[in-house]
């Protein structure tokens, strides 16, 4: 809920909150006296991206983004969640091979950290690499739950050997304020390389014309856009210096958009991709990142000047997704250059004519939007099935060991950020290219397209897959994967 400054200000109480500085994460005393590693709090509090753009939201230990967590690979590690919130809430370790009952989801077992009250876990962090951690509660329509909150903030698994090629590292959490419902407009289709398939168009095509509703369902909106937690313009700039190399963390920790990211004059040096090195370090002139994607790349500051580093669109930047960046010695108004168009490919980052081992087993899904079927909300099926938390379906039987190629046919114009849980997968073909050696745990899926991963099940338990878009995945976009 936006607040503007003359209200807060009306509040000691709310000021003093607001003006309050980031709480560390780490518990002191973690190393004996039974105390736990880190502490996670959950609490309504308040964000000022900017003077006048102050907003009431669910925060982690009264920040945005929450504490950034550093782990140790292999070397285990206690957190405490304490939820000072009215509603139960889940903790989800969002990239980790970690088991079910701590990985934060209700589908998988999780238990919820009830109102009011603390939940301790315990767990081995790992594969090493940029992560992050989110609240894994279901929406609906109540735009102050889930993702739409802000609760999310990054977690860096520390490698046993580091790779240190760059001076210095700057993690960045893009992020959007102020949720409002609208009937939907069309996503932006001009961020992937991609190859739509005309039978999947026409059956998208045949699903809105046997729509009872035939107006569109409802999509998500925002009007305060921020990275950091600030809005542009605000904050402290980014300093660097000529010839620095800095490895940015780049987060999409948004509930419902694709976002990009670019600056003037540099380019971005790819070398993990969910926090996961690429086969091939690529040079691309801007990012792209589909919701719950992060990309670690370095940029060689070699373009002197004061810089904004920001979202393509300009409607969003000018409301706040941007960052100035400003080199020493250099003053003055930040620029802006808005690059050539230039369409994300994955297979840009894999092995050169690599091949991948021959799947065990294919498991083939068709994704179909059905408009504005539950009560103004779109309905979203797999196969002709939406999930049910009532009969956990759908529901695919999986055997320890066995290699799984997942193979899906989107058949509506949205793009679709695939996440599985607890698992990494094996990029074989999307955009309409084959690949190889990419992992990931998220991967965008364009309007009428088709992709193709291969997991491993190792790692057993119940594992939960869905889109990473919040309103997706409430109603209907999710599915169980569980061992026999």
């Amino acid at each position: 809920m936006p607040m503007d400054r003359r209200t807060v200000l009306g509040s000691a109480a709310l000021m003093s909150l607001a003006g309050a500085l980031p709480r560390l994460a780490r518990a002191e005393g973690a190393e004996g006296g039974g105390k736990a590693d880190y502490t996670l709090r959950i609490a309504n509090g308040l964000v000022e991206l900017a003077p006048d753009h102050i907003v009431s939201t669910t925060l982690y230990n009264g920040q945005f983004p929450g504490p950034l967590l550093r782990f140790r690979e292999g070397q285990g590690t206690v957190v405490d969640i304490h939820n000072d919130t009215d509603t139960p809430e889940l903790v989800h370790w969002h990239g980790q091979m970690i088991p079910s009952e701590v990985d934060g989801a209700a589908e998988e077992g999780s238990p919820f950290v009830p109102a009011h009250g603390m939940r301790r876990i315990s767990f081995t962090p790992k594969p090493s690499g940029f992560r992050f951690y989110h609240t894994h509660v279901a929406a609906g329509s109540d735009l102050n739950r889930g993702t739409y909150t802000g609760q999310a903030g990054p977690v860096y698994i520390e490698p046993r050997s580091n790779r240190g090629a760059y001076d210095r590292e700057i993690f960045l959490v893009l992020k959007e304020f102020a949720p409002v419902f609208s009937r939907g407009g069309d996503m932006a289709m001009d961020a992937l390389v991609d190859a739509p398939v005309k039978a999947l168009q026409e059956m998208g095509a045949a699903a809105d014309r046997a729509a009872k509703e035939k107006t569109k369902g409802f999509e998500v909106g925002y009007s305060l856009f921020a990275i950091n937690g600030r809005m542009l313009g605000h904050g402290e700039p980014l300093r660097v210096k000529q010839g620095e190399r800095v490895l940015f963390h780049v987060l999409n920790a948004s509930a419902s958009e694709i976002r990009s990211l670019a600056l003037p004059g540099h380019t971005f040096r790819i070398v993990a991709l969910d926090g996961n090195p690429v086969p091939t370090e690529a040079e691309v002139p801007l990012l792209w990142l589909g919701t719950a994607e992060r990309v670690s790349a370095v940029v060689e500051m070699k373009h002197p000047g004061v810089w904004i580093m920001g979202d393509l669109a300009d409607d969003d930047r000018q409301h706040g997704m941007g960052i100035v960046v400003e080199y020493a010695g250099h003053q003055g108004k930040p620029q802006w250059i808005k690059p050539k168009p230039f369409r994300w490919d994955y297979s840009l980052f894999g092995k050169p004519n690599g091949a991948v081992a021959a799947p065990d087993e294919t498991i083939e899904f068709t994704i179909l939007k059905h408009n504005a079927a539950l009560g103004g909300f779109n309905q979203w099926t797999l196969s002709g099935e939406a999930f049910s938390m009532a009969t956990m379906k759908p529901t695919y039987r999986v055997h320890q060991g066995r290699r799984y190629r997942l193979r899906f046919r989107n058949a509506s114009d949205d793009i679709h950020p695939l996440h599985l849980h607890r698992h990494s997968f094996e990029l074989v073909r999307v955009g309409g290219k084959p690949t190889a050696g990419v992992i990931k745990d998220v991967v965008m899926l364009g309007g009428f397209a088709e992709a193709e991963f291969d997991f491993v099940a190792d790692n057993p338990g119940p594992t939960l897959f869905h889109c990473h878009q919040q309103l997706h995945m409430d109603f209907g976009f999710m599915a169980l994967f569980d061992y026999v």
